[in-house]
């Protein structure tokens, strides 16, 4: 992910979405907690009193941060879906796909959900609460789908390939593109041939 001296961050969109945008580049590519107000401000091409004109307090930017991502997170798994109208099965497929290209990719620092989790261990955090419901909602789509495409336990293989990708994510960031963490699709696919689906009609 580019930082926000790179990012290219337009002059011409709304303050809140410059502030977003910088606030994403920044957050992730440095950590949460050591990254100021002001430097968000300074690369959103603002100022601080704009930015809490949008965001009450630094804490409540970075809840609307980690909502802006799960959003983003569903349109994509969306939009590969959307390529397998009808054929579920295939669609879950073509998602493991996309993840195990994604965690490949070099600037890859990991699950900027999970990076968060280990800055704001407090429960009550405005973004240890974004955290949580978004994993929740993450599993809970996965369960859908791998009851779709037909497996007869889908909620055991939905909590499998969950695991796996945490695992995957925190294992590139140790060992990078040659560690197992970057294997993701051929373990996601032989968890799926290992379980039981429903014989098609």
């Amino acid at each position: 992910m580019k930082t926000a001296a790179h990012s290219g961050i337009r002059a011409d969109i709304p303050p809140r979405e410059r502030i977003l945008d910088a606030a994403r580049d920044l957050f992730y590519s440095r950590g949460i907690r050591c990254v100021s107000v002001d430097e968000i401000a300074a690369a959103a091409q603002t100022n601080k009193m704009t930015l809490y004109r949008h965001f009450e307090s630094k804490d409540l930017l970075v809840a609307e941060y980690l909502r802006s991502l799960n959003a983003f997170a569903i349109e994509r798994d969306e939009e590969v879906l959307r390529q397998y109208p009808g054929d579920p099965y295939a669609g879950l497929r073509a998602l493991a796909k996309r993840v195990g290209d994604d965690l490949c990719k070099e600037d890859l620092r990991g699950c900027p959900m999970a990076n968060a989790a280990v800055e704001f261990p407090e429960k009550d955090h405005p973004a240890r609460v974004v955290i949580e419901e978004s994993k929740k909602e993450q599993c809970n789509r996965l369960v859908k789908l791998c009851r779709d495409a037909g497996f007869l336990e889908p909620e055991r293989l939905a909590e499998e390939l969950f695991l796996l990708f945490e695992g995957a994510c925190v294992n590139v960031q140790s060992l990078g593109r040659t560690g197992p963490g970057s294997r993701f699709t051929e373990r996601a696919y032989a968890l799926m041939d290992s379980h039981p689906r429903r014989k098609a009609n």
